[in-house]
């Protein structure tokens, strides 16, 4: 008779039970045809119930070490030939998992600030989502997202931006990265692709994992230089128009309609218009998007969430030309959408009932007096002859360009040793060759400006 101690057991005991009969057969203490004691015996044994047993037995049937003779019992499986069995121990591989630093002050961080994030806001349209949309929540979404959600954003976009959407035109991904990726299949691989540098180098990278041939286009103070791209035989051109990443600079209309006339010059060219934080414009209305201006369905619209809410939602979109938006459904339709159907449906109650209107309303006022408190202590710190900071009235950083002699590279490992996070303006440079401009980034989205004071005075000290 078969005799285990369940004095130890400490998950459910039939599970404990099937292991314990499973060793035995493993090990060959019983062997192949033997009977095992019938239910009422095994559980008259080990003090438990039947129905204990039958789950027990249920589950080593379903891994096939016991089979079953109808009227007969239980009886051990032939399992062939078996390998020894080792003692269990915790696996250990040799994987380096790179950590993120933890910064006592970060320049350069494009966090936002989880204290003015509308926690019960959203803590009430989630209870109002899962009430109203039981079923749609734990059901499968179109592949290009939710209609609510896609409505709520063709209607946010016509208010905001001025951009007239048809909802089946906006593609709904987790992440701008997984964006990047469609456009690609519906683009191609073999075309060139454009990208402004300095730019956003994690950008070039996404393209390059993809297999496709990135080249860069250089920038003036209106933008990126379209001559250029005709230059490096770009074919897509990705751009940042409305607040580029990280210069600040806002390309002007006039060069717009140049880089439009670019796209209409060659069948088969596309813009990739990227929308980076352009809810923060804090005077006046934003500047009108390529894509209202563009006649010929030649610009791809992308915005994301991250800035304007939080990056841990994980919700982008895209805004694609009708024939484009058609070949998605065509060609990839099959992809399902990667935004959870519950968080979809949040964020559309969100945006239709007005609250998101009324939160970027409230940041832009909040980062516009944050923005006028980082001046001011910048102006504090140094002097005018010691610095000399470019910005405009878009986004959430600009950047500090020091009189120094000091290389670039040298006062970001000065700071990095006082564990200060710095990034200079090379460091989004493209071209290993490119020189110092003694420029560098400052993000006050999720600046602490308590600390900033102190860390400004390392600064000084690291650039004489």
């Amino acid at each position: 008779m078969l005799t285990y101690d369940c004095t130890h057991c400490t998950g459910p005991l039939y599970a404990f039970l099937a292991g314990c009969i499973k060793r035995d057969i493993t090990a060959g203490r019983l062997a192949a045809g033997e009977q095992l004691p019938s239910k009422r015996a095994l559980a008259r044994q080990q003090g438990v119930s039947t129905i204990t047993i039958q789950n027990a037995y249920d589950q080593l049937l379903s891994e096939g070490y016991i089979f079953a003779r109808p009227r007969r019992g239980y009886y051990v499986a032939e399992l062939g030939r078996r390998p020894q069995p080792v003692a269990a121990a915790p696996r250990k591989c040799a994987i380096e998992v790179p950590r993120r630093p933890q910064w006592r002050f970060d320049f350069s961080s494009n966090k936002t600030e989880s204290a003015h994030f509308p926690f019960s806001v959203w803590a009430k349209i989630m209870r109002e989502t899962l009430a109203e949309h039981r079923e749609e929540v734990l059901a499968v979404t179109e592949s290009g997202g939710a209609y609510a959600l896609r409505a709520a954003i063709a209607q946010h976009l016509a208010s905001f931006r001025g951009m007239s959407v048809d909802p089946a035109q906006i593609i709904v991904g987790a992440g701008t990265e997984y964006l990047y990726g469609l456009l690609i299949k519906l683009l191609g691989r073999e075309k060139i692709y454009g990208i402004e540098n300095p730019g956003y180098r994690k950008l070039a990278k996404i393209y390059a994992s993809h297999g496709v041939t990135c080249r860069y286009a250089g920038l003036d103070a209106q933008g990126v230089r379209v001559p250029e791209l005709t230059a490096i035989g770009a074919e897509v051109a990705h751009i940042c128009p409305n607040h580029h990443f990280p210069t600040g600079i806002t390309m002007p209309i006039s060069r717009r309609y140049e880089l439009l006339a670019w796209a209409n010059a060659s069948a088969g060219r596309m813009i990739i218009e990227d929308d980076y934080d352009s809810e923060f414009r804090l005077n006046g209305r934003p500047l009108p998007t390529l894509q209202s201006i563009d006649a010929a369905g030649r610009v791809i619209y992308m915005n994301t969430f991250s800035k304007s809410l939080s990056p841990a939602l994980r919700i982008a979109y895209m805004v694609l030309p009708a024939a484009l938006a058609q070949r998605f459904y065509h060609e990839l339709v099959f992809y399902n959408c990667t935004v959870p159907a519950f968080e979809q449906y949040a964020l559309a109650a969100f945006i239709s009932q007005g609250y998101f209107e009324k939160h970027i309303n409230r940041m832009r006022l909040h980062y516009g007096r944050k923005r006028a408190q980082v001046l001011q202590i910048i102006h504090q710190c140094f002097t005018p002859a010691e610095c000399q900071v470019h910005e405009n009235d878009s986004g959430l950083h600009f950047l500090l360009e020091l009189n120094t002699r000091v290389p670039d590279q040298v006062i970001e490992q000065r700071l990095a040793a006082q564990n200060i996070k710095i990034r200079s303006l090379r460091h989004f440079n493209l071209d290993p060759q490119a020189k110092d401009q003694h420029a560098f980034l400052l993000n006050y989205s999720s600046l602490e400006v308590a600390g900033l004071s102190p860390a400004l005075s390392t600064l000084r000290q690291a650039m004489q």
